[in-house]
């Protein structure tokens, strides 16, 4: 008898524990399928998002360009030299105009070595290479103009290119200090926005509770560049009569803003 008991038992205990199992794979199988079902699905607030811009005319009151000097000579001092008396010449120009010194500056400097290659006597199995002999030196030299007085943009660069400046860059027209002007477009860009939220929170039947984001693009303000003078370093022409005229038109500054708000 005990023995049927004994076996009995352990009988009883193989089926609870094939139970046990069995409600744990269930569980599992239940739980991964939930999660499956669940996948992408966003169970946050919800939010929409939009973007606003705004946009603000203004007329520039800065303009700016560049120009170079060269020159070349038998030694170093010889080319610097000439370098100074050029740029000395185109620099004279700018300060009788009333350019002041703090409006121009050299961008860049390059002194140079020329170099030579002598021929060398070959004979029919070897041929040397030739040296490399110093032949003289050249300097280049750039510098940036800030005008003010943008009547004179025209007559400034005719004058440094009379003194020899070449490379004379396109003439941009900039602002000189933009903060009012980008936080009235930004203004504008808030307004748009809140605009375009309010009407797609009504398309949407909801209503918004709260802004959650805020993004803003400091893309800045868009110079305008003389049509005359844009595509690359300009050739200044020596038999030009007059001063070029020089249209300034208006700069657009820009502001673009995105604002994520959440809705019910």
């Amino acid at each position: 008898m005990e023995g049927k008991s004994f076996f009995g038992k352990e009988y009883v205990h193989v089926l609870l524990t094939i139970a046990l199992i069995g409600v744990i794979v269930a569980l599992a199988s239940y739980a991964y399928y939930t999660l499956k079902q669940s996948e992408g699905v966003y169970t946050g607030a919800a939010v929409i998002t939009v973007q606003g811009e705004g946009e603000v005319m203004a007329k520039p009151d800065i303009g700016e360009f560049s120009f170079s000097v060269l020159a070349d000579g038998a030694t170093a001092a010889e080319a610097q030299e000439k370098s100074a008396t050029a740029l000395n010449a185109a620099l004279d120009v700018l300060k009788a105009s009333g350019v002041e010194e703090k409006d121009y500056k050299t961008a860049n400097y390059y002194l140079n070595p020329k170099y030579r290659y002598d021929q060398t006597v070959c004979t029919p199995s070897y041929c040397p290479p030739s040296n490399p002999v110093i032949d003289g030196y050249e300097v280049s030299q750039t510098v940036t103009v800030k005008v003010r007085d943008l009547a004179k943009s025209g007559e400034l660069i005719s004058g440094v290119g009379d003194k020899g400046a070449t490379n004379i860059s396109g003439l941009s027209f900039t602002i000189d200090d933009e903060t009012a002007l980008q936080a009235e477009a930004r203004a504008k860009a808030i307004a748009d926005a809140k605009e375009k939220a309010e009407k797609l929170s009504k398309d949407l039947g909801v209503r918004i509770v709260r802004m959650t984001g805020y993004w803003e693009d400091q893309g800045g303000s868009y110079p305008m560049y003389d049509r005359a003078y844009t595509g690359g370093d300009m050739a200044y022409s020596e038999s030009a009569s007059m001063a070029p005229s020089m249209p300034i038109g208006e700069n657009e500054i820009r502001s673009t803003i995105s604002i994520t708000y959440e809705v019910r």
